[in-house]
This record gives structure tokens, sequence and C-alpha cells, in this order.
């Protein structure tokens, strides 16, 4: 009997044995699926993001497919490679892919007790298979096919790399929740340092990720993040990377999150968005070794741009600062009486015009922004219109205005729930159409200290419109310089109306506006539409001693091994077309000083105590719908705008929504403590156009005077007259100075 039983089980043995080897034989032959080869597991590359840098080398962000920056095994911590091997496989530097051990243990801890804490059995190499190609369903058998195949493949991994590379390799690899994949991304997100920056503490909570990357979330879930931490913790200690001590340190520590989300919330999303075809632009030409085509989203570029990295971070916390004042102020006028019924109105429009089919009934959880953060509120649609109505949107943009070089680029509020860039953003101008109104006359030959008539006018043929100045103020004659400085509105229709319009119409087309200019008197204050990005290229001519730039964004781009695949040569060399003679220039931003000095610039000095040069010029538009201000030295100009999406809401006083009190701030408070980088002096005017600029501001009229115009002349007059007469007056001042040269 015993012979029987021994003899059945001997027979049971070897064709148990010969189906498992049978088995295995058809998982290793392909008959399940071929398994990749040595050389395919030599040629594995994990898809790369790649990165978007500042001018100091900080992440601005990243193109990807998959969330993920590679990184070598000597960035890797050594407390990191430690929590990883107590924790994930603790024989890792002793078996050779698979830990028939663990196996054995496994197989009957989990088979013969029934027991699922006993963890999975599966070695670092293992996982590191499952997580390269995935794993495939083959119903009742998938597990045990998909864990032999993972143990073949994980044996061949010891064939062809070092125990490093296969750390380094799982490592880059793996995912750790929120589309983040690989450490470094990883201590991006949750740390917001680069992986070899991670204390042990840190390296813990990432390792401890990886049993359940939603579950351990230490954003979502900070108590099992935690609790997760420590148990890596014991495991170091368990396996003697750490003292009891050390242990029981680290155990005591709160769990601190430095969680930086880039694709959300990076402090350039604008700016990666605008970049991104031109980057696919330089790259299309560009071929790998191999001949193939490089690929943004997966081949771990890594692009290097002019962005100023504490001149744009600056610039977002003036944005938080002072919008979230001016918008508290908004709030409030449009919370009562005749601007509430206003806002209520304009919004029932705005919803009358969305598809039935997208409409919403009643109140719903909505994600609404504000500037102390998103929150979450129960608002019907129309509600939430009227929100999004009364938002202040803003642009901020600045350019060093030799080289093109973009140094700051803050296009709106909020990204993700604003994508529009306000860079671009089409509005009228305002009085920043001034200087380009007054350089016109300049290259014609008039001189700042020309007088302008600051006598009322009114306009017959244009509905008897009569220009006003911000003051209410008329009478007596503006220098050139004083008028632009005190963005004067009735001395500057009078330069308009003496300046042929041929001729200011070729200037803005030159300074490289897209929209139009209409040849009515109106335009001289600023009613021609035009973007941040135009504006700033206009005054960099200014700036630069009278020649166009092109914006440059991208300094170098360079593939995952360092080797460089462009390089901006233009940042060198960027001043080649001229369009307003340097004399011009340096008049116009002589007379944009004073506007900083004594002007409509002066809260610069005085309340925003910035000292170095800077010509600057304010603008606000028709019944405060839009502010402006633009600022400018040679190493750099700045161009902020303000306003809200539909014009008809805006402030309803200068005291809140002129450029000086609106934008200028914005510019001020980028500016402040970055000020010294930018501290650079204009070029000194020489000594005859020094004495061009010395005169008084204002004359009066004389008496005399007084008494002709009231006989003889009248306030009311018609547009065309006024131009005819001012074309004669001109022919006759060209006629004489030929007359004058022949003479001499």
């Amino acid at each position: 009997m015993v012979k029987k039983v021994l003899k059945y089980t001997l027979v049971s043995s070897i064709i148990f044995a010969s189906l498992i080897f049978l088995f295995l034989w058809a998982v290793y032959s392909g008959i399940f699926g071929k398994l990749p080869t040595t050389e395919e597991l030599k040629e594995f590359k994990n898809a790369s993001a790649s990165v978007v840098v500042a001018d100091n080398g900080k992440l601005l962000g990243k193109y990807y497919k998959e969330n993920r920056i590679l990184v070598n095994y000597k960035q890797l911590p050594q407390s990191l490679i430690n929590a990883l091997v107590a924790t994930e496989d603790a024989r890792y530097f002793e078996h050779e892919g698979v830990d028939s051990q663990s196996l054995i243990r496994v197989l009957f801890k989990t088979i013969l007790f029934n027991d699922r804490s006993s963890g999975g059995g599966s070695t670092i190499n293992q996982q590191l298979v499952k997580n390269m190609y995935g794993r495939k369903d083959y119903g009742p058998l998938t597990m045990i096919i998909n864990k032999s195949k993972e143990g073949f493949l994980a044996y061949r991994l010891e064939k062809i790399y070092n125990k490093e590379d296969i750390l380094t390799l799982y490592l880059n690899t793996v995912p750790f929740g929120e589309d983040v994949m690989g450490i470094a991304s990883a201590g991006r997100r949750y740390f917001n340092k680069p992986v070899n920056k991670l204390k042990a503490e840190e390296s813990a909570v990432l390792i401890g990720m990886l049993k359940a990357n939603t579950y351990y979330n230490p954003r979502l879930h900070p108590e099992n993040a935690l609790k997760r931490r420590n148990v890596v913790l014991n495991q170091m200690e368990k396996y003697d990377y750490f003292t009891k001590e050390q242990t029981d340190s680290l155990k005591a520590l709160p769990l601190k999150l430095d969680y930086a989300n880039l694709t959300a919330n990076g402090p350039a999303n604008y700016f990666i968005y605008q970049i991104k075809d031109e980057v696919l632009q330089l790259i299309k030409s560009l071929k790998k070794e191999d001949g193939s085509s490089y690929n943004l989203y997966q081949d771990g570029l890594k692009i290097e741009t002019t962005l100023d990295y504490n001149l744009q971070k600056s610039g977002l916390k003036a944005f938080n600062k002072h919008l979230k004042k001016m918008q508290g102020y908004l709030n409030k006028q449009y919370s009562r009486g005749v601007y509430s019924r206003q806002l209520a109105k304009l919004a029932t429009k705005e919803y009358a015009k969305i598809p039935k089919e997208k409409l919403a009934k009643g109140k719903k959880n909505r994600n609404v922004f504000n500037w102390n953060g998103y929150h979450t509120d129960s608002i019907s649609q129309l509600d939430s219109i009227q929100h999004s109505l009364k938002l202040l949107h803003a642009g901020l943009l600045a350019l060093d205005p030799k080289t093109g070089a973009v140094k700051t680029w803050v296009g709106g509020i909020d990204y993700n729930t604003f994508p529009y860039d306000q860079i671009y953003a089409q509005r009228q101008v305002a009085s920043t159409f001034k200087p380009i109104l007054y350089a016109t006359a300049l290259e014609m030959g008039k001189s700042p200290c020309d007088y302008l008539n600051n006598e009322p006018i009114t306009l017959t043929d244009f509905s008897n419109w009569q220009p006003q100045n911000y003051n209410g103020k008329s009478g007596g004659k503006y220098s050139m310089a004083a008028a632009l400085a005190k963005s004067l509105n009735i001395p500057t229709i009078h330069l308009f109306i003496n300046t042929p319009f041929s001729m200011v119409e070729s200037t803005w087309q030159h300074l490289g506006f897209s929209q139009p200019l209409t040849e009515k008197p109106s335009t001289a204050l600023g009613t021609a539409n035009a973007s941040i990005y135009e504006l700033a290229i206009a005054y960099a001519a200014f700036a630069n001693g009278g020649f166009k730039i092109i914006p440059q964004a991208i300094k170098k781009i360079t593939d995952a091994n360092g080797n460089v695949l462009y390089e901006n040569k233009k940042l060198k060399h960027n001043l080649s077309k001229r369009i307003i003679s340097n004399r011009t220039s340096q008049l116009i931003t002589t007379m944009l000083e004073k506007a900083v000095k004594e002007g409509t610039g002066t809260a610069l000095r005085n309340k925003y105590n910035i000292t170095i040069p800077l010509a600057g010029k304010t603008g606000t538009s028709q019944d405060y719908a839009d502010a402006w201000f633009v600022a400018y030295n040679p190493k750099i100009i700045m161009v902020s705008r303000v306003g809200t999406t539909f014009p008809a809401i805006k402030f309803n006083s200068g005291k809140l929504g002129s450029g000086s009190a609106l934008a200028l701030p914005l510019v001020a408070q980028t500016l402040k403590t970055q000020q010294q980088k930018y501290n650079y002096k204009f070029n000194e005017l020489t000594e005859d156009d020094k004495n061009l600029m010395a005169c008084e501001d204002f004359k009066e009229i004389s008496d005399m005077e007084n008494f002709f115009q009231s006989i003889f002349k009248s306030n009311k007059t018609s547009y065309k007259k006024k131009q005819k007469r001012a074309e004669r007056k001109n022919k006759r001042q060209a006629k004489r100075k030929k007359n004058k040269k022949k003479t001499n």
C-alpha cells in the first residue's frame, strides 16, 4: 500500500513537474505572446518629458506624453535607494532577478494558509518589467502567465544591466499618481525640489506611495501618507539602514509638503503654451543619429528660455497683491444700485446667447476663481456669468529692448480658468498712443519746446466733439514736452491736426502695429486697438535708439544627453531695422522721463520707491474701460494692461480706474525687488538737444492774443478746415526752410 502511494505520488509529481515545465516552455517560447528580446530590453527607453527652464535653470514647465524626467544613478540619494530596497525587495543585492525564497514564502502563506498579507513576492526587477510592458488578460491564467513572463524578463534584465542601472530604470519608470511618472517628477510635484535634494523622510514618503499611489498620496490623504512613511522608516531600521534613535527622530517629524503642480499652477503657464509652436518648428528640421525626428513629448529635450525667473515670480506676486485689492473695490461697486442692475442686465444678455443644449437648470456646485484661491460654491449658471463679467483681467510683458529677450510673461490671472492670453488681446491703447504721434512730429522737424495750443476746441464735423483734459482745465499753451509728460488731450488734438495723417499712419505701421488707424481726431487720444505685445515692440524703439526688435523667448535647445540642437544667435544681434532716428528716440525718452518725474507716472517714485532710471507713459481708455502703463530704460521695457472682458464693466472714476491707479502698480510692484538688476542709465542728450528741452512748460496767452482771438477766432471749427489750414502752414514753413538753406 505504501509503495502504491509513493508510486502514485512520484508519478503525480513527475506529471505536475512536466506540466509546469511545458507551461513555462510555452511562456518562454512565446505561445502566450512574444517576450522582448535582449536587444529590445537594451533599447528600452522611457518616454521623457521635455523641460522648459528659465534663464537661471529653474524649471518652468514641461511638454510630455508621460510626465517624467529621467535621472541617472548618481543623482539618487542613498536614503532613497535604501528606502526602496528595504521596503520593496530586501534581498535585492543577493538575488539574480527573481527571489526564490520570497516566492516560496508567498506560495505557502497565500495558497496554503490563505494569508494575503504576505506580499506579492515580486522583486524590483519583476515590478520594473510590469511597469515597462504592462500586463495582458489571459482569463483564469492571467496572474500566473504574467508572473511567469515577468520572472523570465527579470532574470534577463540581470544579464544586461547592473544593479544600479536597474534601480535607476525602476525609479524612472514607476508611477506616483496625479499623472506623475518617475521619481524626479514626483520630487518636483510633492516637495518642489530635484531628486538629489530629497531628505530621508521625504524619500520615505515617496517610496511609501508605491504600494498605492492614490491612497498614500500625501496631498490627498496626508494621514495615510504619514503612517505609510513611518512603515518605510521602520523597514529601514529593520534592515540596519537606520538606528532606532534615527528612526524615532525621523518618525517624529511632521509631514511637510511643498506641492508644486506646474501643469496647473506653474510660474509661466501662458508663456509655456505660447512658445510650444516655436519649439516644434525649430526641432522639425532636426534629426537624431538614426535619422528619426525628435519628439517634443517623449525625447526629454531641454528648452532654455530667456525668462527671468525672479522677475516672473515678482510679477505673479504683483498680480496677486494688487489685483486682489482692486477686484475687491470693483466687486463693491457692482454689488448695489445702478451698477448692480447694469451687471445683471449684461449677464442676462450673455446668458440668452447660450445654446439650449448647454443650459444648466438650477444651482450646482461650481469651481469659482478668486484671489484667495478656488472655492466650490452652489450657484446658478447666470450667477457664474455675473461673477466672470466683473473679473479684472490683466497682462504684463517685459522685454530686453536691445535683444528682444522676453523677461516676464504673465498672460492672465489664471491659466486653467482663463487660458486666453491677455498679451495678445486687442484693446484701445488710450494715451499710450501719444508718444507715437509726438515721435512723428519730431521726425518732421518739430521741437520739444514748440508750444501747443491748450485752448478749447469744438469740432463741428464730429458731432460738436469737444476734447477735455483729464483735469478739466484748458487755456494757454504747453510745450510739446510738457503736454506729453502731463498727457494733455487738447494740445495733443492740436498736434494731431497739424501733423499729416499719412505720416502718423506710416510711423504706426513701421512700429509694428497690426490694426489700421482711422483718420479722425479721437485717434490722437488712443482709440485705435493694439496688444501688449505690439506696444512693447513699439516702445522698444524709443529705448534702443530707434530700432525694431523681434521678441525672442528661446535661448537654446539640448537633447537628453546635453548635446546642443539649437542656439539662438539673434539674441546677440537683433537691431537691424531702423524705424525712427536715434535723436527722436532720445527726445521722446527724455519727455517720458519727465512724465515719471513730474507727470502721470510720479507714483513710481513717490509711492513705490522705484529709483532706477525709467521713462514711462500711462493710458486710460474711454470711461476707464482699460488701464495701461509702459515703463522702460535701455535694459528693460515693461507693459501692463488691466480691464474686464466687457468695456461696459469698469470703475466709475479715475481714482481707481486710471492707468496710474490700475496698471502702473503692476509694473512698480514687479520691479520693486528686482530693480537693481535693471538699473541702467539713458544716454545723455547732446548739448544742442538739451537746449531744445530747456523751456517753460506753460505759457499764458497774452492779453493782446486774447483780444484778437475773441474778435476773429471761434472755438468752433471743423476738423477738415483745421487740417487744411495746418497743411498750408506746413507748406509755408517747408518753403521758408528750403529758401533759408539756399541762402546759406
